[in-house]
């Protein structure tokens, strides 16, 4: 898996968002995705490393969930 760094990102549906860290769930170990959306109330959320960076097929499209924008 490659390594997700921080910096902004554009989810496949157009909006940015910008990784903040990663981290580790405390009971599976499993990667965890630290991040905040760069539109409306600038929530922060948290999504498995794998689901970030798994390529996605909808409406057409098939590519990367979210794409590297800047640091």
């Amino acid at each position: 898996m490659e390594t997700i760094r921080p910096g902004v990102y554009r989810h496949f549906k157009g909006n940015l968002y910008r990784v903040l860290f990663t981290a580790r769930h405390s009971e599976t170990l499993e990667e965890m995705v630290v991040y905040q959306a760069l539109y409306g109330e600038n929530g922060c959320w948290v999504r498995p490393a794998a689901m970030w960076q798994e390529t996605v097929e909808r409406d057409g499209y098939r590519g990367p969930r979210f794409s590297w924008v800047e640091p």
